[in-house]
């Protein structure tokens, strides 16, 4: 089958399925990859697969930086602690404990920690799809967690496949030292990356090439790390999150309207390409599984049920530890009751990095001999993703609903406050600026007024900032006064950000806002 048609089909796939799950309020994710799976089946498409390495190098990359431009990094910080047990500690044990019960069935060692790298991971895609439902703490330990943990297997998995292909026993020592440089060089790189990419942004300011740079930045971070043999999901995900930190200050208005509509559709895309090429791959797996499927389909589920209570276990145990080592008052306030840690326990999908992993595993060791257990590792790798999908996807909602999370206490007053703080900053520039402008008196006094009454309303309207928006005026002199005032008030709003008075994710709507509201004050670009 030629590639355009492929593409076609996975396309009209993500639409069809995307709406059908509108529709139906059933998650995207399992719809997407229910599509594939039936239309697997269908002689025609039989050609359709799941390729590792595109998973692995394009999917991969674009879909974590575009998950790191979206996490607070504030949050991050607050709630570090909890994010490195879960991304680090909980992938180990967790592969850990999917070995061992694999090593009972007869799998070696090495073997069962492959498949205990393959199935430790959390899958950012699918977990994006209900981080939005939740709380900002809650979606932002989840997102966080999903980013990082796809890391940790990684380099596990490298590890243990390298030690059942050459034979050789897995060294403890020398795993510890690679989990550090890993993670280590990664950071360090992500970070170089970054800077240089900041420093670019502020020697060219032509908005094309700029969202030219933004769309191959995530591939600048992976490559690099990938080539020395160290975590490029880190590399990404670091790069990102220090784009964000200075992006807002660096690209436009019109630079930030493209870029950000780029990666949502592209975005939207890929994790919708990703689930349907999981649902084509069912054809592949259930054709290997030969006159064995019953044992397959039993040890799969056992694999699935151990993945899920293992997280739920954890859930409920390390929180308890938490609190009786740190007694402090200021972790104190921030314990959560056992109904609220359950979303994000339930919330521990796996998803296409973990069956391209499993995709990847070569077919011979250094030997020459067939590498043992290899159609076995993907099966089950497929029943995990299909169970957590299914069983915890279907019935994501209603644990939300039973868990009454309560609404982020400070996220509105946050917002508020950058509004108003905004507003101030333009009222406070606008002598010198109207001045600088040489605006007619009438437009000064009349945008003056628009502005006191934008920052009345807000009172007025019991903290409702929409309630504060007027249309603003068609007259030149006002338009170019407005226009002018705004930058002083993103240099505000900028200011809390970077005091830590208000969340990224604040920031992000607020700007947004400043974005339309510059858009519109704009002058029509000429032909």
């Amino acid at each position: 089958m030629l590639g355009l048609e492929i593409l076609v089909i996975i396309g009209l796939t993500i639409f069809g399925g995307g709406a059908l799950a509108h529709k139906l309020r059933l998650p995207p994710p399992l719809v997407l990859l229910v599509a594939g799976a039936v239309l697997g089946f269908i002689p025609w498409f039989a050609g359709i697969a799941l390729p590792p390495d595109l998973v692995i190098l394009l999917f991969l990359p674009a879909l974590l930086y575009w998950e790191s431009l979206n996490t607070s990094l504030r949050e991050i910080r607050r709630n570090l602690r909890v994010i490195v047990l879960s991304a680090i500690v909980l992938v180990l044990v967790t592969a850990g404990v999917v070995a061992a019960i694999a090593h009972g069935f007869g799998m070696p060692w090495p073997i069962a920690f492959v498949l205990g790298a393959i199935l430790a991971p959390t899958d950012a895609t699918a977990v994006a799809s209900v981080a939005g439902h939740l709380p900002r703490r809650n979606a932002t330990i989840l997102r966080a967690e999903s980013l990082i943990n796809d890391g940790t297997a990684l380099v596990l998995y490298a590890i243990a496949l390298g030690a059942a292909v050459s034979g050789t026993p897995i060294s403890i020592g020398a795993a510890t030292l690679r989990f550090i440089a890993s993670y280590a060089f990664g950071i360090a790189i992500g970070l170089a990356v970054g800077l240089i990419v900041v420093l670019l942004r502020r020697l060219v300011r032509d908005r094309l090439l700029v969202n030219t740079l933004s769309v191959v930045t995530p591939f600048l971070a992976y490559l690099p790390a990938e080539y020395f043999g160290v975590s490029g999901v880190v590399a990404v995900v670091t790069c990102g999150l220090l784009i964000f930190q200075t992006g807002p200050r660096l690209i436009t208005a019109s630079m930030r309207e493209q870029s950000y509509g780029f990666w949502q559709l592209s975005t939207f895309i890929l994790n919708g390409a990703l689930f349907v090429l999981i649902g084509f791959e069912l054809h592949t797996v259930t054709a290997g599984l030969g006159t064995g499927w019953a044992q397959t389909l039993g040890f799969g589920l056992l694999i699935a049920v151990a993945v899920f209570a293992t997280r739920l276990v954890w859930s409920n145990t390390i929180p308890y530890v938490i609190r009786a080592l740190d007694r402090r008052p200021t972790q104190r306030l921030r314990r959560v009751r056992f109904r609220q840690r359950i979303p994000n326990a339930w919330a521990g999908f796996r998803g296409a990095v973990s069956l391209a992993a499993a995709l990847a595993l070569p077919t011979t060791t250094s030997s020459g001999d067939p590498l043992p257990y290899r159609d076995l590792i993907i099966a089950t790798t497929f029943i995990v993703i299909l169970f957590t999908l299914v069983v915890q996807g279907l019935t994501m909602p209603a644990i939300v609903r039973w868990a009454h999370l309560d609404p982020d206490p400070t996220e509105f007053d946050e917002e508020l406050l950058a509004d108003q703080t905004g507003l101030r900053a333009e009222l406070a520039a606008l002598p010198e600026v109207a001045a600088q402008l040489k605006t007619p008196k009438e437009s000064s006094d009349a945008v003056r007024h628009m502005l006191e009454v934008r920052l009345a309303r807000i009172h007025r309207e019991d903290g409702n900032p929409a309630a504060a928006r007027r249309e603003a005026s068609e007259i030149d002199a006002k338009s170019d006064l407005q226009a002018a005032l705004l930058p002083k008030k993103r240099e505000a709003v900028y200011r809390l950000r970077h005091e830590g008075v208000i969340d990224d994710v604040v920031l992000r709507r607020v700007t947004a806002r400043l974005d339309l509201e510059e858009l519109r004050l704009a002058p029509p670009p000429e032909d």
